[in-house]
């Protein structure tokens, strides 16, 4: 029944990269291979009671995922209907699109260390939209926003999911991992970024029209300024109350949602309906959270079936050499989710062989961070970039992989280097 469930899910990877030939939504197939995939083990003779709980456990996991994305979405576009993003844009007096895509790069790579890759990846490609006009240009810069907020993410213990969980499972310390993968993560970052800039050389743009205005510039500020620090309030919250992200971004939606009552209070009904938390809502792309659902599902019952496990111990008794190991999971996190691999290689090595701020949780911490970066649907961040700006899959696969495992292997080359140079 394993090989039935790898089939399955094959099946609708293929659909999802082949979602315009087939004309079939990429959620769609998410969500059905989602289900056919746990379908597939609860036939495959376990436990029914069991498996339900499995499924259950595995939706809380999922379920944390899917509310950070919709409050964090839902604040964003909250600054984006009071124009919150045009007080960023008239700051940017630059129209050269080189150092645009230096702009943007930047500030995504040093944001997502302070917030998430997630949120940064949200913020920023919303923020991109509302400069560049042409489409084409918009899919570059984007796919340049997920690279530097996957690599951004991976030295700090709050950028990346997989970070946290080796810093709190006591595999890394804070202040050593920063030392540590601060430039093979900036690496990651600027190799592709390098690679790209010739493409828009001596190129200008201009940002792109409002399509209308709601609200008055003093709105616009407080909602931008509101918006953003409660966005870097949530891990903060987190830290202090131990409380997943997803209640910190469920806390800073309440707060601005009250703020907004009363900001527009006063305001015509009309004016106020168009600039409230529910419009918000509705304009927000489902479909898009829907397909991260559908993909966490599937993922989550090869997990179940020890698919991941099994595939880790294979690597390695394969593999052998640390270096590749910690190479081939960050490759496979572009496939599968990271989360459950690290997962896997925290079961699979205990403190006794690789203590505290060993190498090879060092490298696995950039590797599963950045890894994700070579395929679009191979990290949170990808994910919803790809939503917000609809972003073919093949496309990306063209034109954006090789240049995000070009900087991915160039973070690894680094990090090999600077360790052979400080041990010998």
């Amino acid at each position: 029944m394993a090989i039935l469930v790898i089939v399955i899910f094959v099946l609708g990877y293929l659909a999802i990269a082949f979602e315009h030939p087939l004309k079939l939504n990429k959620a769609a197939s998410a969500l059905l291979t989602g289900v056919f995939c746990w379908t597939a083990y609860m036939l495959s003779g376990v436990e029914k009671d069991e498996a339900v709980n499995q499924l259950m456990h595995h939706l809380g996991d999922i379920a944390s995922i899917l509310f950070f994305l919709l409050g964090a979405m839902t604040i964003v576009e909250l600054i984006d209907s009071h124009n919150g993003f045009s007080l960023i844009t008239d700051q940017i007096k630059t129209r050269s699109k080189v150092k645009l895509l230096w702009i943007i790069s930047i500030i995504t790579f040093f944001m997502s260390s302070m917030l998430d890759n997630l949120t940064t990846a949200i913020v920023m490609t919303s923020l991109t939209a509302k400069i560049l006009s042409h489409k084409q240009d918009r899919l570059w810069f984007v796919g340049m926003i997920i690279i530097a907020a996957n690599s951004g993410g991976a030295f700090s213990p709050l950028g990346d999911v997989t970070t946290t969980m080796l810093w709190i499972g006591g595999q890394i310390s804070a202040i050593n991992i920063i030392l540590q993968l601060f430039i093979p993560s900036i690496l990651v970052c600027l190799v592709p970024l390098l690679i790209l800039i010739p493409r828009f050389r001596n190129q200008t743009f201009e940002v792109k029209r409002q399509e209308e205005i709601h609200g008055d510039r003093r709105d616009a500020r407080i909602i931008l300024i509101s918006g953003l620090s409660l966005l870097l309030f949530v891990p903060v919250f987190k830290m202090v109350t131990h409380l997943p992200p997803f209640m910190g971004i469920l806390l800073a939606l309440g707060l601005l949602w009250i703020l907004l009552a009363i900001l527009h209070e006063s305001k015509p009904p009309e004016q106020k309906s168009k600039l409230s938390v529910t419009h918000a809502l509705e304009r927000i792309d489902t479909p898009s959270i829907l397909f991260f659902l559908g993909i966490l599902l599937a993922v989550s019952a090869l997990e179940t079936f020890h698919i991941l496990k099994l595939l880790a111990t294979f690597l390695d008794q394969t593999l052998g050499n640390n270096y590749v190991i910690a190479t081939a999971l960050g490759l496979l996190s572009a496939i599968v989710d990271n989360v459950p691999l690290v997962a896997a290689s925290q079961g699979m090595y205990d403190l006794t062989s690789f203590p505290t701020d060993h190498y090879f949780w060092e490298l696995i911490a950039l590797t599963t961070g950045t890894g994700g970066s070579v395929i679009i649907i191979g990290s949170a961040a990808g994910v919803a970039a790809m939503g917000i700006e609809k972003i073919d899959f093949m496309w990306y696969l063209k034109n954006i992989s090789w240049l995000a495992l070009t900087g991915f292997l160039a973070g690894i080359g680094f990090f090999i280097l600077q360790r052979n140079l400080i041990h010998g």
